[in-house]
């Protein structure tokens, strides 16, 4: 079985589509890659209205990064209630919040030494 590396800037850009697709809001991509002992390189983190649209943003990621770049999430926890959902791609875990959940949390502040960036997908 070969397992087929994946560009790290594709797997990004292919979950911004997928979140996108599916009108996820407030997106934005954290770099860890110069911070010690992360968990991985790069955080891309979002939120959806209700827990409706979070399982549709992260079946919609699934779908896409499945189709375009033949890859599945190494794992993926939240799926039960709605309110975060983790995908963990292993250099990229996508957040896809509750608007709510995510302002509770507040994860960009936890991250405050990574590297921010604002997506608006066109």
């Amino acid at each position: 079985m070969t397992i087929k590396q994946t560009n790290t800037d594709d797997l990004i850009a292919v979950i911004i589509k997928g979140i996108d697709d599916v009108k996820g809001e407030d997106i934005q991509l954290l770099d860890l890659r110069e911070i010690e002992n992360t968990v991985c390189d790069y955080f891309v983190v979002c939120s959806g209205n209700s827990n409706t649209q979070v399982n549709a943003i992260s079946g919609s990621v699934q779908k896409v990064v499945s189709k375009e770049l033949k890859d599945k999430p190494w794992h993926i926890e939240g799926q039960a209630n709605s309110e975060w959902v983790l995908m963990d791609y292993v250099n990229v875990v996508v957040h896809i919040f509750q608007k709510q959940v995510r302002e509770f949390y507040d994860i960009e502040s936890l991250w405050g030494d990574a590297k921010i960036t604002e997506i608006n997908p066109a």
